[in-house]
């Protein structure tokens, strides 16, 4: 009777153990993860950029603190805004875009060009090309709308009408053939000698007819190019324009300083349908990259 009694004990502790296991919840347990490995992260979505919709920005022109400032359309020359825009001023080295221009539609640019002493002599911006290298005209073409370099200016102005001053009638012909009536060329860099000077209004019709031009075009977007040398050495330029790589829109120009003129930047941009020219001339060394962007951001989508 005893040993019943003790084998009946037994076997209900047993099921009660089972029981209990059995409406116990299992245990989540989470992987271990080695020591000194991060947890992988959520996948977190690349910010966009904030591209407002046409129409939507203030009819008010961004405030700046240029000495002059002209905003056109590219291919109509639709004035969206001025301030001051017909001031004599020394307009520096955005004055090569003319430059540029007339050594693009002169064509021939796969013409080979010797360089010669009276090139060199171009303080302080050079690319150092030497007396009696030789490049192509299009490679020299390049190197002046990146990089800015003033011997390049020289080279290809020599180059094309046999000096510096005769380049200098062919510039002020084409001036006046695009309008720019209120400007006066002496040289084909922007270095400041007396009796040279442009207006925010003329450059931006300069600007203009260099932007219907394809062989600028597709330069002046560039953010940088490598030029080779005539001895095999190469050389990294990378375009002056900072816009180019604050706004995704900016696809040119050129930019210049001199004491005389400050900082000086003529910016261009496209969103589809619409196409702007932004000419700031007079700025300090941070305003003109804040002024341009602003301007160009505000005349594309307003």
């Amino acid at each position: 009777m005893r040993r019943s009694r003790e084998w009946t004990i037994f076997f209900c502790a047993i099921l009660c153990g089972l029981f209990c296991v059995a409406a116990k919840p299992k245990q989540q347990f989470k992987p271990v993860r080695p020591m000194g490995q991060p947890e992988t992260p959520a996948a977190v979505p690349k910010a966009q950029p904030v591209i407002p919709e046409p129409g939507t920005v203030s009819k008010i022109a961004p405030t700046t603190k240029a000495a002059s400032v002209m905003v056109i359309d590219a291919r109509s020359g639709e004035i969206y805004y001025e301030k001051n825009a017909d001031a004599p001023r020394a307009a520096a080295s955005t004055q090569k875009l003319l430059t540029a221009l007339i050594v693009a539609e002169r064509g021939f640019l796969d013409h080979q060009v010797t360089v010669e002493p009276v090139d060199t002599m171009a303080e302080p911006v050079k690319l150092n090309i030497k007396a009696g290298e030789t490049y192509q005209r299009i490679d020299l073409l390049r190197a002046l709308l990146v990089k800015s370099p003033n011997d390049v200016a020289r080279c290809l102005a020599r180059d094309s009408a046999g000096s510096v001053e005769a380049f200098a009638e062919l510039m002020n012909e084409k001036a006046r053939q695009l309008g720019a009536t209120n400007s006066h060329f002496r040289n084909p860099n922007g270095l400041p000698i007396p009796g040279q000077y442009s207006t925010a209004r003329d450059l931006s019709m300069i600007a203009k007819a260099a932007y219907a031009n394809s062989t600028i075009r597709s330069i002046v977007c560039l953010p940088q190019l490598v030029f080779r040398y005539s001895n095999g050495r190469t050389r990294e330029l990378e375009n002056t324009n900072k816009v180019l790589r604050r706004l995704p829109y900016c696809n040119g120009m050129k930019t210049g300083y001199t004491e005389a003129a400050g900082h000086c930047l003529i910016a261009s941009g496209a969103r589809p349908g619409r196409d702007i020219i932004v000419v700031v001339l007079g700025d300090s060394k941070a305003g003109v990259w804040n002024d341009a962007s602003a301007l160009l951001s505000w005349g594309l989508w307003m």
